[in-house]
């Protein structure tokens, strides 16, 4: 399903990642398909395509949506249990723009900086001293594409390491790391998202040290007229 472009990319990504691969090479192979594929001329010609209609445009509205810190998730190419393209996008006068919780994820990932700017911290558990936080276990609600967190107790965290990332930056990252990521940029960011997966650990972990968290966050789907004109506008940021 879908024309060339949509056609090339799950080729690739299925030779890359359909196999069985230990994590580390998983890892690897993630991050070198999102700098192949998200060079900016061959994402503009994925994002042109996917906008005229082409691939599964209903299926990927439906798992697309605007997050609450200000960025956008738009589902490019869904490998059901194998992997999943997004593009995500920072939009700074949209407002809202933040520093996400610290979590994990519930299986390895990379990412590919198109443009823009991300400043990224990693994160290791302590006994003492670190960071105080709050912990909850997020899962996916059964009946709908909600976020569910369970509070599961205080935890110390300390940070690792802080990186900024360029337009041409890759980074990669097994399930467990503790991490987060925002955009301090004035114009739009766009990266180029990678999730596989391979071993899907059952919850992830999410740290806040922002107070209680409600015990469901809504995830609001765009319909398919907006998620094809939010597709075309990625393909007008692109060729800009």
């Amino acid at each position: 399903m879908g024309g060339r472009q949509v056609q090339a990319a799950r080729r690739l990504l299925a030779g890359a990642l359909d196999g069985e691969l230990p994590e580390h090479e998983r890892v690897l192979a993630a991050r070198a398909v999102v700098a192949e594929l998200g060079s900016p001329d061959r994402l503009l010609e994925l994002a042109a395509e996917l906008a005229s209609g082409e691939g599964d445009p209903e299926g990927c509205a439906r798992l697309s949506y605007r997050h609450v810190l200000g960025f956008d998730k738009l589902l490019l190419i869904d490998g059901g249990p194998h992997h999943m393209l997004r593009a995500h996008l920072w939009h700074p006068e949209r407002g809202a723009v933040g520093k996400e919780d610290i979590h994990n994820h519930r299986s390895p990932l990379a990412s590919y900086v198109v443009r823009g700017r991300l400043t990224m911290e990693l994160y290791a558990p302590l006994r003492d001293g670190g960071i105080e936080a709050d912990r909850y276990q997020e899962s996916l609600s059964h009946q709908a594409a909600d976020w569910l967190l369970e509070p599961a107790g205080p935890a110390r965290l300390h940070l690792t390491q802080v990186a900024e990332y360029t337009a041409g930056s890759t980074y990669a990252l097994p399930a467990d790391t503790l991490h987060r990521a925002w955009s301090d940029t004035t114009e739009p960011t766009v990266t180029l998202f990678l999730e596989t997966g391979s071993g899907r650990r059952r919850h992830t972990d999410v740290f806040t040290a922002a107070g209680p968290h409600p015990g469901a966050v809504s995830k609001v789907p765009l319909e398919v007229a907006e998620y094809l004109g939010e597709l075309d506008a990625l393909a007008e940021l692109l060729r800009s």
